[in-house]
């Protein structure tokens, strides 16, 4: 989390500390396959020559990487794969027993809500790790001509780290789409300061960056099989509000967009960077309030909702209020000047329709913004999805219940993080209790939640 520090206020998240201070050179990596696992009793030592990949140069231009084989991570891979003219598409898991179990069983399976199974096995699948391996061909990921295009489908709190891992890897011809809940990292104001620090210089822009909000309801069944529980739709667009210099690039680089575009089923469309960041916000609010509450009271979504008359509600009004407070200081501070200024494709500003970037627009644009992070709007907009989500089992108590760590500090700590970074000097104190009772493992009933979060 953020200190009140100085110090702070120039580098003020965690990760990104991390990142300025650490000079070392991007790892190697090498992609194992299913041909790179040794047989049963063989040796560890290499025993046949040192043969790398000759790589296509087309099939790479094409192929999609999806870093991160969860839910999401099969959600897309699930829907890409029924694209007509298909790309090549490899899963990229995060340990090598899930090779194993692949080799065993290579299909991903998503059980649609209405039972029906759709399974898929058309995927190439590799494992990124420093270690060489000792059977089969050396390659290294994009057989050594870089990722094009790579979808990170990680947890929140992974996606950065996975990023930063694979950076040898990405240029400025590549595309990255951050598809995890939560806030992108690479929004101002540290967005900039990421991609200066290792995609400066020589490597200079860097990828096209690229976030994703997905409202499907998905749950796990287990390796490479989940539960399609609510079909809903994707918004995609760029993070970065692009420079004059980068509009032809980003052009040139549209390749991920149009097969998201494409997807029978993901139901996915190109947005603004700035209806792109709002709607981000937006399933940020739900997130702070459904995930954790869900996964202290170990309860279905709905039952959060429910009035039963013991304060609960009470609970939830002032966790949108202590986000409203946090989201409405966003869109007055200078780090949010550009992407309120932003322009669609048709250089109009895509919240008021008015052409061109102004100070009079940049005005308008925050009166509305400020409107519609009101706790009025902001409750409204929750309680809406609310009841479209009402019968799913939120991801955090889907974690919880694993045994997995959560995502509780990409979702209420984005905010709390947030708001000391804007000077709110109050804080934001519900959500930092709810914040140590999710760490800490903690299960309340509803009486005991809110006489603990109002300290009644």
């Amino acid at each position: 989390m953020v200190s009140s520090s100085t110090d702070s206020r120039r580098i003020p998240a965690e990760w990104l500390r991390q990142v300025v201070e650490d000079k070392s050179e991007a790892p190697k990596l090498y992609a194992w396959r299913l041909p790179n696992l040794p047989p049963a009793g063989a040796s560890s030592a290499r025993n046949s020559p040192e043969v790398a990949e000759i790589a296509d140069e087309e099939d790479e231009r094409r192929r999609i990487y999806i870093l991160g084989v969860g839910n999401i991570g099969r959600l897309y891979a699930s829907f890409l794969a029924k694209i007509e003219y298909r790309p090549p598409i490899t899963l990229v898991v995060h340990r090598r027993e899930l090779l194993d179990e692949w080799k065993a069983r290579p299909i991903i399976e998503l059980v649609r809500s209405n039972g029906k199974k759709e399974r898929n096995s058309r995927f190439r699948i590799e494992w990124w790790t420093e270690a060489q391996p000792t059977h089969g061909l050396i390659r290294e990921p994009g057989s050594g001509r870089g990722v094009s295009n790579l979808i990170v489908a990680t947890k929140a709190p992974d996606a950065i780290a996975q990023v930063d891992r694979v950076r040898r890897y990405l240029s400025s011809a590549s595309t990255v789409a951050f598809a995890q809940n939560g806030m992108c990292k690479l929004w101002p104001p540290l967005g900039e300061a990421y991609v200066a620090a290792r995609f400066g210089g020589d490597k200079a822009p860097g990828p096209r960056w690229l976030a994703c909000v997905t409202t499907h309801g998905v749950r796990s069944l287990g390796p490479f099989r989940s539960v399609h529980a609510s079909p809903a739709d994707v918004l995609v667009g760029s993070v970065m509000v692009p420079e004059i210099r980068d509009k032809d690039r980003n052009a040139t680089n549209n390749h991920l967009v149009k097969q998201m575009i494409s997807a029978p089923g993901l139901n996915a469309r190109e947005v603004a960077t700035r209806e792109l960041w709002v709607a981000q916000l937006e399933k940020l609010v739900v997130n702070a309030v459904i995930n954790p509450l869900t996964a202290v009271l170990r309860c279905k979504n709905r039952e959060v909702f429910e009035e039963r008359g013991d304060g609960l509600r009470d609970v939830i009004d002032m966790l949108v209020d202590e986000a409203s407070r946090t989201l409405r200081a966003l869109v007055v501070h200078p780090s949010s000047d550009a992407i309120l200024l932003a322009q669609d494709k048709d250089g109009k500003n895509s919240l008021t329709g008015e052409a061109g970037a102004t100070g009079a627009n940049l005005e308008e644009t925050r009166k509305e913004l400020l409107e519609r992070f009101s706790p009025a709007r902001l409750r409204g907009m929750l309680y809406t999805v609310a009841r479209k989500v009402a019968a799913n089992t939120s991801s955090m108590l889907q974690d919880v219940q694993a045994g997995k760590k959560t995502e509780i500090e990409d979702f209420n700590g984005w905010l709390v993080e947030m708001a000391r970074y804007l000077g709110d000097e109050g804080g934001l104190p519900l959500n930092e209790k709810l914040i140590s009772l999710v760490v800490d493992g903690a299960v309340r009933t509803r009486e005991e939640l809110v006489k603990e979060l109002r300290g009644d």
